[in-house]
């Protein structure tokens, strides 16, 4: 969901900070170096103990970018997680009507969750202060909620709602909707939903335990651009679990080559989330709010569908499914 520069941050919030170990460790080899000969005992000793040092900070490093692998006691709450985000989605889904702002949706939102004992992810994350991310037309992801943005019939919007439970398991899920039904959507509105949707799908279909996660994007990354989209990599899919954005960082068009990137295995949770747009360009602004994604040109229109995943012994799970649907 977040752009490199944000994941970035994140990964460094996250990674247990060794710098100045190894810094002081670096520093006490060089004075050893430098005042005892080679032969010495005590020189030898503290090489050593520097060498340790530095090859210990370089591990911790290392290992703060694994991939959670999560126990089979895990998938439970994981499914409790996505089935309620996905409930949440699904009711806000016929408040999605011609004349209602976005700010309204989001309290929506809010309400359903406060309602069944749990919150949403995103309010508080990083300072941003509602419960979705609602994002029509030209928004690509991360449309900030406002009594001031209006929805129109022919619109299309992105609705992206990230759970917490009481359990502390997220679940994250999305959909690119009609404003006014799909009557209401011109011809290349609806193709581009549709498309969206479809390339999701086979994405879905690839995911298995053994297989590289190369193999489950190019079937999205192919699709999309078969149509003439352009498959945005700035904002990314991630790991989720009880954290809300965990390793791994997924990009969408980058990574899409069969046989590319890490295996997965059973026990990762991560998410899907390709976003299209129109006219095959992917160049994005972001707006003065700090959040908001716009397409480029400001009128080629975006859509985005997602849904949580967890790779079992024999195939991936979708957490965030909506049996009722």
């Amino acid at each position: 969901m977040f752009s490199k520069r944000a994941a970035a941050r994140r990964r460094r919030a996250a990674e247990p900070d060794v710098s100045v170990a190894v810094a002081r460790a670096e520093r006490r080899l060089e004075k050893h170096s430098a005042r005892s000969s080679p032969s010495t005992r005590g020189a030898s000793l503290g090489d050593a103990v520097a060498y340790a040092a530095i090859a210990l900070g370089v591990c911790l490093m290392l290992f703060s970018r694994r991939i959670p692998v999560h126990a089979p006691e895990d998938f439970a709450p994981m499914r409790r997680a996505g089935r309620l985000a996905a409930r949440a989605l699904a009711h806000v889904e016929p408040h999605v009507v011609p004349g209602v702002d976005t700010g309204t949706l989001d309290d929506v939102v809010r309400a359903f969750l406060a309602s069944s004992g749990a919150r949403a992810a995103t309010l508080g994350y990083r300072g941003y202060n509602h419960s979705s991310c609602i994002s029509p037309n030209e928004v690509v992801c991360h449309g900030v909620p406002s009594a001031s943005v209006v929805l129109n019939a022919g619109d299309i919007v992105n609705v992206d709602v990230a759970v917490v439970t009481s359990e502390g398991w997220h679940g994250d899920v999305s959909r690119t909707l009609f404003v006014g039904g799909r009557a209401a959507a011109d011809v290349a509105a609806r193709r581009l939903v549709d498309t969206t949707r479809d390339a999701l799908r086979l994405g879905l279909e690839a995911c298995r335990p053994g297989a590289r996660i190369g193999d489950v994007l190019e079937p999205i990354a192919q699709r999309l651009r078969a149509e003439g989209y352009g498959v945005v990599d700035r904002y990314a899919a991630h790991g989720v679990g009880r954290r809300f954005h965990q390793p791994p960082t997924i990009r969408h068009g980058a990574g899409a080559r069969r046989g590319a990137g890490w295996r997965l295995r059973p026990g990762h949770f991560f998410t899907i989330e390709p976003m299209a747009t129109e006219n095959g360009s992917v160049e994005t602004a972001t707006l003065r709010d700090g959040w908001t994604v716009v397409t480029a040109d400001r009128a080629s229109r975006s859509a985005q569908f997602e849904h949580t995943v967890g790779v079992g012994e024999r195939a991936c799970e979708i957490f965030t499914r909506d049996d009722a649907r």
